[in-house]
């Protein structure tokens, strides 16, 4: 499942694709993908743009330029999406969908050589021949752009969804959320306001993002020492895992980067959280931050060939301490990594450094 730094690197990465871009044809494949609206679903954006795309944690709100209302986009465990946008122009229902000969689908500068092609895409893995001939199979929402852009919802396991949403269904919707650990970078300031003149989203902070301090708020805003030290307080039963994993109550974490705060705090993620030290919660408290920062600077972690929104596969798996390293020597330690099932998932940590 991608996490938040993936889902922000694609949401960034978005931003310069589709924003005020005409949507002329919009294609349900899938109802339930849409909340079963799909007649409204279409009416709603065929003719619209976007004009923004905001976040929270793993949701992400694009923004539409005309109407009161926005789409709520959730890739969940095997959602992705694709843009596409051929040089000569293409037609998103044509039946020629292959990419040019000679085009690369993972070639960094070779996607806009040639080949005549420009694909950015995120999300769970699919394969190469999935991915280069659009619509497929796992296709459940597709849009034209009139640029001769084209963006694709995929979704292997039908969980992910778009859904229309009025101001109060979003605003109902980011009440789910706790806040975040870390600040994302502001947008461009005129990517971030609508024709109109708005002003910046308030789901983003402008300014310069400093290390959170045990004093200090946590780079989020809401995110305090605080906060973060209560939680332990209600939640002393519940293990170390399961609780960083609530998105109600830390915005954004997921299996991978639960991982590798645990680890960094030298703490086990199946711990009591009520027999976490005072000591113990201010190592996670400051290592959450630090690795998110870290993973969305180097574009997300791949995982099963997870693409970024450039096409490329994150680079964050270089600097992974334990995820997805189950039977490999610890890089602290040499101990060999375990994997053990917490909280439903598959966990991993080292037996020596962690305690």
């Amino acid at each position: 499942m991608p996490e938040l730094p993936e889902v922000e690197t694609i949401r960034q990465d978005l931003r310069h694709k589709i924003l005020n871009k005409k949507i002329v044809q919009v294609k349900v494949y899938k109802k339930t993908s849409v909340g079963g609206q799909s007649t409204k679903f279409i009416q709603a954006l065929t003719g619209n743009s976007f004009r923004d795309i905001d976040r929270r944690g793993k949701l992400m709100i694009f923004r539409l330029k005309h109407g009161a209302q926005s789409l709520l986009v959730h890739l969940k465990m095997t959602g992705q999406l694709i843009y596409r946008r051929l040089v000569a122009g293409s037609r998103l229902y044509g039946g020629d969908h292959r990419l040019v000969a000679g085009s690369r689908l993972y070639g960094g500068d070779e996607r806009e050589k040639k080949g005549g092609v420009e694909i950015v895409a995120g999300g769970h893995k699919l394969s190469e021949s999935d991915i280069e001939c659009l619509p497929n199979k796992h296709t459940r929402i597709a849009f034209a752009f009139q640029d001769g852009g084209e963006l694709f919802f995929n979704d292997l396991r039908l969980f992910g969804y778009m859904k229309l949403a009025t101001a109060q269904d979003v605003e109902r919707a980011l009440k789910k959320f706790g806040p975040e650990p870390i600040e994302t970078p502001p947008p461009a300031r005129n990517a971030s306001r609508s024709d109109s003149g708005g002003s910046p989203s308030p789901l983003r902070r402008g300014g310069k993002s400093r290390p959170p301090s045990i004093a200090m708020e946590g780079a989020g805003g809401g995110f305090t020492f605080a906060y973060f030290s209560l939680l332990f307080k209600k939640r002393q039963n519940t293990n170390l895992k399961a609780l960083l994993l609530n998105q109600e109550l830390i915005a954004g974490l997921g299996n991978i980067y639960v991982d590798e705060v645990c680890f960094a705090a030298g703490v086990r993620p199946n711990r009591r959280v009520g027999a976490v030290t005072k000591l113990e919660q201010k190592k996670l408290f400051l290592a959450i931050p630090k690795i998110l920062r870290a993973a969305l600077k180097h574009r997300g972690t791949t995982f099963r060939n997870f693409l970024d929104s450039s096409g490329k596969k994150g680079n964050y798996t270089d600097f992974l301490n334990v995820y997805d390293r189950d039977g490999e020597k610890c890089k602290k330690c040499e101990e060999i990594i375990k994997k053990i099932k917490i909280a439903g998932r598959g966990t991993h940590f080292c037996p020596r450094c962690q305690r």
